[in-house]
């Protein structure tokens, strides 16, 4: 699924951002002439969790286009970052397209997209974490399509065999302790999820720590709140109450809860759709992430829908975004394939349709939004292959090249 890491393979991008600053207008002035006549043939490119995604995209853009008299052609990419930065390097993007945050600044640095934002009059809908995630320069540049956040997810009846009932769902870190090592029996692993700073990283902001401070401008990485948080995921793994995916042989949270190898597992709202996909008969139940040090935390993840500086039909793109992210559609959409609305608005009724969900719902009110600053992504994809083999090394090391790496990124990055 699109959302079950937070970081995409980024080579290829990175290897054009070097070369191209993956813009389809870098080192030039040149402008796009405009389509202003009545219809006009959109191209959209999106990157599908599956057939429900990519069903629910294409209906929606169908409506729009029999409403507004334009045509609509979306298609799905296989490797959406790759064929971003060609389409950009080639000067031939679509129209509209997911943007993914670990990209966004990338795209928005190199001059690659539309800053459309002060054309919404109700922007202010979508939360100020969400908005942050996608403005460059002090603008908001694309709307965010959708937000996840992550929460414990656990299989009850495995809960139930080992004894434990509601009351025992974990609420501090000293309880998720505990029902990981009494959950941990046979081929049954307490808590399983993936190592990756994209799940690991909810430790650190319930320790009250994260990479940067809140506007992205200095590195925090290398603190006591990080090191604990840290060090206390690295003694889940020593005792084996915890693993990461890999070590029980599955590729994701979702499927190591779904194949019974894990009780709990830490994953974003996005389980819902894996698991009635693959899983329709293991029950399961999302409950808030247990508080840390300094309380609740969650990581929130998002695209928006970009529009690309180079397309001559800039105005009917901005047009289409605004019909797609609209409550109505939004709803729509996490009824086909369990995304939660980004707008505030709709996330009520989000809440009211879908009460098994209450727990991710709850959770954007105090999700951390990723890191969106150029060429982060690199140091991210370093970060990650630390935490891999975290188990074995030293966690203030890990920060310590975080912390290092982080801040020659802000530098390049101004």
């Amino acid at each position: 699924m699109v959302n079950r890491t937070a970081v995409a393979a980024l080579a290829t991008c990175a290897a054009l951002l070097a070369v191209t600053g993956c813009s389809s207008s870098f080192g030039s002035d040149k402008k796009t002439a405009q389509d202003s006549s009545g219809k006009q043939h959109l191209s959209v490119l999106i990157a599908s969790s599956g057939d429900a995604e990519a069903k629910a995209i294409k209906e929606a853009a169908a409506a729009w286009a029999k409403q507004s008299g334009n045509t609509v052609t979306v298609d799905v990419a296989k490797d959406i970052n790759q064929q971003l930065a060609q389409s950009f390097t080639g000067h031939k993007p679509p129209d509209a397209f997911y943007v993914d945050s670990s990209q966004f600044a990338n795209y928005a640095k190199g001059g690659s997209l539309y800053p459309y934002g002060d054309r919404i009059n109700d922007a202010n809908d979508f939360s100020a974490q969400l908005r942050a995630s996608f403005t460059y320069d002090g603008k908001l540049v694309c709307l965010p399509k959708d937000t996840s956040t992550l929460a414990l997810a656990i299989n009850t009846d495995l809960w139930k065999k080992a004894g434990l009932t509601a009351k025992d769902y974990p609420t501090t870190w000293a309880q998720l302790k505990q029902v990981a090592a009494k959950l941990t029996s046979g081929g049954v692993t307490g808590l399983v999820t993936n190592g990756e700073y994209a799940r690991v990283g909810v430790f650190m902001k319930e320790a009250g720590g994260w990479i940067t401070n809140a506007d992205q401008t200095k590195m925090t990485a290398d603190s006591k709140q990080n090191t604990e948080a840290l060090e206390y995921a690295q003694s889940l793994l020593k005792s084996g109450s915890m693993k990461y995916a890999s070590q029980v042989d599955t590729n994701w949270g979702g499927e190591a809860l779904g194949k019974g190898k894990a009780a709990m597992t830490i994953e974003g709202n996005w389980l819902t759709g894996g698991m009635e996909a693959d899983y329709p008969n293991v029950k399961y139940t999302a409950v808030p992430l247990p508080a840390g040090p300094a309380g609740k935390g969650t990581l929130a993840f998002s695209q928006c829908w970009g529009v690309a500086q180079d397309s001559a039909h800039r105005a009917a793109a901005v047009d289409l975004v605004k019909y797609l992210t609209s409550s109505a559609q939004q709803l729509k959409n996490a009824a086909a394939f369990g995304v939660m609305p980004s707008r505030t608005s709709a996330q009520a009724e989000y809440a009211k349709q879908n009460p098994s969900a209450k727990a991710w719902a709850d959770a954007s009110a105090y999700a951390q939004g990723p890191v969106t600053v150029a060429g982060f992504d690199k140091v991210l994809t370093q970060f990650n292959t630390d935490l891999a083999g975290l188990a074995t090394a030293d966690p203030k090391k890990i920060l310590a090249d975080l912390q290092r790496n982080g801040e020659q990124a802000l530098t390049k990055g101004d």
